[in-house]
């Protein structure tokens, strides 16, 4: 064999070669190979010049392998496998070929984000296996990460800066009341939303503290008759007609399961806020829930 590193074999020569190899006419090979005819020809003739044999007996009935050229397939046929498990390799060090991701992720979000694109992941890479873990707020799931149990997790920005952060949405929040409750006008204000007795998460939730904070700019203070650890049990007080609350929507994202149980409907308000670009500070319209 030559050494000339400019004029090597090319896999896609050894390709070309089992291909003719295989169909016996360079037309059938090209076929096959979605390739010219030309591609396909000048492809084994580079080859033969390169190795300085023959390695087709060309005809009227096609491409026949010469005793050496019959030798030379068999050791191209052992290099493309070999080619193809060092690919395979390559797809497990990626982790796009077996293994498993893990991820961790707080109530919300594993209910209503995470099993479609679980489902979607799976079908792409069906050899890997998704691990799921489930916590109760974001700082079990930072602690997830830090400890290594977890490869992926889904916390609340700002975050600390030893982790890599994508934004995927922003969980805007709902004001839900019983049905019997009728505004003043179109839209409520937060003055007339603090009067009204709220069932609440825990003050010291950190998802609740930028509805504390905006309240306190509004010079208002929150009328909380009840704390419940469970946002599914609170959207049921809700329905039940014992009061109203402020959740992240993704947090009340069960309300239709809710009427579906035969509970009152639900009047929900849009809360436009934290502060940020193009963001109002009021509260926004609100309608009659019947599935969300």
């Amino acid at each position: 064999m030559r050494d000339n590193h400019q004029n090597q074999m090319k896999l896609s020569q050894l390709r070309i070669l089992v291909a003719v190899a295989e169909q016996e006419t360079f037309s059938e090979a090209a076929l096959s190979l979605d390739m010219s005819q030309s591609a396909v020809s000048h492809s084994i003739s580079a080859l033969e010049d390169h190795l300085g044999v023959m390695l087709f007996s060309r005809g009227r009935y096609g491409a026949r392998l010469t005793p050496v050229g019959d030798r030379i397939v068999s050791h191209a046929r052992i290099i493309l496998q070999q080619a193809e498990a060092i690919a395979k390799e390559a797809d497990l060090a990626r982790g796009l070929k077996g293994g498993q991701v893990r991820i961790a992720s707080f109530r919300s979000i594993a209910i209503h984000l995470l099993p479609d694109a679980i489902a979607q992941f799976k079908y792409h890479y069906p050899d890997i296996v998704v691990n799921l873990s489930e916590h109760d707020n974001y700082r079990q799931v930072e602690k997830a990460l830090r400890d290594g149990r977890a490869d992926i997790g889904f916390t609340l920005l700002p975050t600390s800066d030893e982790f890599d952060t994508w934004e995927i949405l922003e969980n805007a929040y709902v004001a839900l009341f019983p049905s019997s409750f009728k505004p003043a006008g179109p839209q409520i204000t937060w003055a007339e939303l603090a009067q009204h007795p709220l069932i609440m998460p825990p003050a010291e939730r950190i998802m609740m503290r930028d509805v504390y904070e905006h309240v306190q700019s509004h010079g208002c203070k929150l009328n909380v008759v009840s704390e419940v650890e469970t946002d599914t049990t609170i959207v049921n007080l809700v329905a039940q007609g014992l009061g109203a609350t402020i959740l992240p929507r993704l947090a009340a994202e069960p309300i239709p399961q809710v009427i579906a149980l035969g509970f009152e409907d639900i009047v929900v308000f849009i809360l436009a806020f934290p502060p940020g670009p193009g963001r109002r500070h009021d509260l926004g319209h609100g309608g009659v829930i019947n599935g969300m």
